[in-house]
């Protein structure tokens, strides 16, 4: 991390240099009329030590030409290790006790959570309209981290009245992260039948999914194929009918969605990958950091520009 001496985007994550954004961002910028903003990567180990996660907020807190980040893979551990360090919290980010947005505004360093906004909307590109009041289907969030957390909010909200699924499952390999989630979703509990399994290995998150009913939604929210390898579900998965399957990174291995894909035809699955969450996921960031409406015609423009 080096003062920078040009508007600066950063993005934090494991592997950013890998991402389509490295490629992507200049020419977004260049539509956005962002005169010499560029972007950098910030790649930290998973779960990197508190210290680290503190330095890369000093930094970018009082760097001036540091405009903001967009943050992957360490929302919560940033924020759990950070949050003192912040002079305004959103309220999906305190609610969430993860930050996935870094933005400056009125001399104030903001924390942002922005994945109950990016995945609603990726969710709407794809999921039928009136889906789960029709056809009575579970979700299954593959991994309790922000990603599942957010997804879990969205399902929740008020304005779905009764078109919401039948009962929302997060499962995840380790105890700790499904207590932190049950507490943190103690509210949209309220609104939605939401239950946690534990799943330490790919075979047991198999059984989950045979047991879903039909047209059901299930999600690899994990980062396995993408920060790391491998699949949360193995190759003998048994899909329901008529289901839903989002594997929501887009570069990797992939290997849950060519599970997912092997089964497509026989078991008549949408199977969706994570290019339009990676699109509204940074357009949702650079329009909060850059204090621009990205929507619309703009929106559009900017994806079409990623296609090429």
């Amino acid at each position: 991390m080096q003062k920078a001496t040009q508007p600066t985007l950063y993005f934090i994550g494991v592997t950013t240099q890998s991402s389509s954004i490295m490629k992507v961002f200049p020419k977004w910028a260049e539509a956005l009329g962002l005169k010499d903003t560029v972007i950098k990567g910030i790649d930290l180990p998973l779960h990197a030590p508190k210290e680290q996660y503190r330095e890369v907020i000093d930094f970018l807190k009082n760097d001036p030409l540091s405009m903001g980040a967009l943050v992957t893979t360490h929302k919560i551990d940033l924020y759990n290790s950070a949050k003192d360090m912040f002079d305004y919290i959103d309220p999906y980010a305190e609610e969430l006790s993860e930050v996935s947005c870094l933005s400056k505004k009125d001399g104030k360093f903001c924390a942002h959570a922005k994945d109950p906004i990016s995945s609603g909307l990726a969710l709407e590109n794809f999921v039928p309209d009136n889906f789960w009041k029709d056809r009575g289907g579970q979700v299954l969030l593959l991994g309790a981290g922000g990603s599942s957390l957010a997804m879990s909010i969205y399902f929740g909200q008020d304005k779905w009245g009764d078109n919401v699924p039948s009962k929302v499952i997060i499962a995840n390999r380790s105890t700790p992260r499904l207590d932190s989630a049950k507490e943190h979703l103690k509210r949209v509990a309220d609104r939605i039948n939401l239950t946690c399994k534990h799943g330490p290995t790919p075979a047991d998150n198999d059984k989950i999914i045979a047991d879903l009913p039909p047209y059901s939604l299930i999600v690899n929210a994990t980062g396995l194929g993408k920060d790391a390898p491998g699949s949360p579900t193995t190759d003998a998965v048994n899909y329901p009918e008529n289901s839903l399957v989002w594997e929501i990174n887009y570069r990797g291995e992939l290997l849950f969605m060519h599970q997912a894909l092997a089964q497509k035809e026989s078991k008549k699955l949408h199977v969706e990958d994570g290019w339009i969450y990676f699109i509204h996921g940074w357009t949702q960031v650079i329009s909060e950091v850059f204090h621009i409406p990205i929507e619309g015609e703009i929106l559009d423009k900017l994806s079409e520009i990623a296609k090429q």
